[in-house]
């Protein structure tokens, strides 16, 4: 000892000052600081469904996905559009070079055409341009219901098997659509689906449009699917897409055209923290015409709708205003 006397206050900053040069001092373990970065904002990604310009080329599709926002195409064939069958007639590689001069990148492939057993060729051509999702239907009886849906759900997963695993050997998740008149169709084999299925490389392509119109069920539903959502469709029924209509009427498929409230649907895709796919979509009448006459007609309505799912994910309902 020297003799000099510290004081309690100099002993209590001394401590402090070496407590925190450990907590900070490379190599050392010490507590964890909380971290003064708010989190990321929750944000939809877009995919741009290419039947929404019908059969228009992919010439003059390419340059409107990103001006609607998107990074990512869908191709349909026909009877909704014919891009995928474009890509046959052009050559792969024309296909990728337009894709490289667009900036754009394929994300999905809908073939209801070929259904949710026959999806193998085209596993190849997924996987060749990094596309991560292929959209089909699913097979059973259709509209089961009571005792005889949960053990028609869980048939049809069990004969998915296969599939599933030639998908996930191309990184690739098969997304089944809830479509009408099908298997997996109503609320509660969405249900059984998310309780069944394996845990990736298959889940629901979601379609609102196929469902009863109730915000609070379909966010709910959102919630039960989780991490088995693998594509949003930004899509209502509104006035229907079964028969030729006035095309304000027709238009009321898409966000903000039609009645239904997004917001407790973008809620619930914000609580799961989805990071899948988002389609605004709709279907024209006939099949295969674009939604509107011109591409730019077209692109103008996506961004409409965008804007108002944006101001879902920003504002308090009470504060939404017309687009």
């Amino acid at each position: 000892m020297n003799g000099h006397r510290i004081s309690r206050r100099t002993a209590c900053q001394l401590l402090t000052g070496a407590l925190a040069g450990l907590v900070q001092r490379p190599g050392r373990a010490g507590p964890s600081q909380p971290s003064t970065q708010p989190p990321p904002a929750f944000r939809l990604h877009y995919l741009l469904a290419s039947s929404l310009y019908g059969t228009l080329p992919l010439e003059t599709i390419l340059p409107e996905v990103r001006r609607t926002s998107a990074e990512e195409i869908d191709l349909w064939p026909r009877v909704h559009g014919n891009q995928r069958e474009q890509v046959e007639a052009m050559g792969w590689e024309r296909f990728g070079a337009l894709l490289e001069e667009h900036r754009v990148k394929l994300g999905a492939i809908t073939r209801f055409d070929l259904g949710p057993f026959r999806l193998e060729p085209e596993l190849k051509f997924a996987q060749q341009f990094g596309a991560r999702l292929i959209v089909t239907g699913s097979s059973g009886p259709a509209n089961a219901t009571g005792a005889d849906l949960k053990p028609a759900v869980k048939a049809f997963l069990e004969k998915l098997k296969p599939h599933v695993a030639a998908a996930a050997a191309a990184q690739v998740t098969i997304g089944i659509e809830n479509h009408a008149n099908a298997l997996i169709a109503s609320p509660d084999s969405i249900r059984y689906f998310a309780e069944l299925a394996p845990p990736s490389h298959l889940g629901i392509a979601l379609a609102p449009y196929h469902l009863p119109q109730d915000p609070a069920l379909l966010a709910q539903l959102i919630g039960t699917l989780g991490s088995k959502l693998a594509l949003f469709y930004a899509w209502q029924h509104g006035a229907g897409a079964s028969k030729k209509l006035p095309k304000e009427e027709e238009m009321s498929q898409m966000p903000g055209y039609g009645p239904l409230d997004f917001k407790p649907l973008l809620e619930a895709l914000r609580q799961i923290q989805y990071a899948g796919p988002t389609s605004i979509f709709m279907h024209p009448v006939p099949r295969g015409i674009p939604i509107l006459p011109t591409a730019t007609e077209v692109t103008g309505a996506i961004n409409t709708s965008r804007r108002y799912l944006e101001q879902c994910l920003s504002q308090p309902q009470t504060e939404l205003e017309n687009v």
